[in-house]
């Protein structure tokens, strides 16, 4: 892990147990628009946002499914894409996944996933890197968490998602009503209201669903 972003990932964030999910302890910013502004957010900076330093609903909302459904993903090899902080890649290694593969496209959450696995005493393999062209390797459940923010994600995570699931993966998504999800495409799992940052999501509460990906094109015969 570098160095330079374990150091600003403790600076900024401190460990505090998640609100839906309090198992799980991460390196959590008491102030959301400080830390946005500090990192120069979303479209003044090449650097990403500081998604990381949150605990956003949809990965809460998976976190919790997972955590109380382990059999989802126990001694299967578990793939969590745009991880973020690591909540639904730890959820996942707590509920005894036989191992766990975190992507994300920002050091810091590289970091943060690593810090954060160290903290909850469980193993997670931390990735840097954009694979939403490949696919998901031998991974055997696929979780993402709050993925479908924007238009562009949107479209390359679907297409990444139902790569996976026509290879045999089993695809569950976390998500808090974003616009760009297809829900044509999912059956709904569960359901949570998620207590949220009030700065950043304009409400103490979100009301979000796990979605299971169906991989057969909306209206196939079954």
């Amino acid at each position: 892990m570098p160095d330079l972003s374990a150091a600003f990932v403790r600076l900024h964030a401190q460990l505090a147990p998640v609100a839906l999910v309090p198992e799980v302890r991460l390196h959590q910013a008491d102030e959301p628009i400080g830390l946005w502004e500090l990192t120069e957010g979303e479209f003044r900076s090449a650097q990403p946002p500081p998604f990381w330093a949150f605990a956003w609903a949809g990965g809460q909302a998976l976190a919790r499914y997972v955590t109380d459904h382990p059999e989802l993903v126990a001694g299967r090899r578990t793939l969590d894409l745009a991880s973020g902080s690591g909540l639904v890649a730890i959820a996942a290694a707590r509920a005894g996944a036989a191992a766990v593969r975190a992507v994300e496209v920002d050091e810091r959450a590289v970091a943060a996933v690593a810090l954060n696995a160290e903290a909850n005493g469980v193993r997670v393999d931390a990735e840097f890197g954009d694979i939403l062209d490949g696919d998901a390797g031998d991974a055997e459940v696929v979780l993402a968490g709050d993925v479908f923010y924007s238009e562009a994600m949107a479209r390359r995570m679907l297409r990444f998602l139902l790569r996976a699931a026509r290879s045999g993966a089993r695809v569950l998504v976390g998500d808090p009503g974003r616009a760009f999800l297809p829900r044509e495409r999912f059956h709904e799992r569960a359901t949570y209201d998620v207590p949220v940052p009030e700065a950043l999501e304009s409400v103490r509460v979100k009301r979000t669903t796990v979605w299971e990906l169906d991989p057969a094109p909306p209206g196939a015969a079954r």
